[in-house]
């Protein structure tokens, strides 16, 4: 089955979105989102401020600043990058060190974006909530 124009500027973008995301520039990766974006990651949110529900470009970006100001990356992991027209699933594993404990938190994920004129308008990511939890507690 050849691939769309949809599929292809999907899969690039999804590529640019982790390129960038190991670059740590959150203005950057903000930018591949649409003003109007509908992106969740459920979780605590009292203990982990920077889960939940963000609408904007802007809110993205404050994602970013937040969990990298809490978090610093260790490893990230890549398994799948399945793309069909304009939706877009990526599972793969990460760890990361919580600057409030010094815990490591190690998990696997599932991001699924949705993209619609050269944007993401939808992103959620799934990750281990409770060793996020665990992590973030003496």
């Amino acid at each position: 089955m050849p691939l769309t124009d949809s599929t292809t500027t999907t899969r690039r973008l999804v590529e640019t979105f982790f390129r960038r995301l190991s670059e740590r520039d959150p203005d950057a990766v903000a930018e591949l989102f649409s003003d109007d974006v509908d992106w969740y990651i459920p979780g605590n949110q009292e203990l982990a401020s920077w889960l939940g529900r963000r609408s904007s470009r802007k809110d993205v970006a404050e994602f970013f600043r937040l969990l990298w100001e809490n978090a610093e990356p260790i490893t990230a992991h890549l398994d799948h990058v399945l793309v069909d027209e304009n939706v877009a699933i990526v599972t793969g594993s990460f760890s990361s060190r919580m600057r409030r404990t010094g815990k490591t938190f190690e998990s696997i994920f599932s991001a699924d974006f949705t993209v619609r004129d050269g944007a993401i308008v939808r992103y959620r990511l799934l990750e281990d909530s409770h060793g996020l939890v665990r992590s973030l507690t003496a």
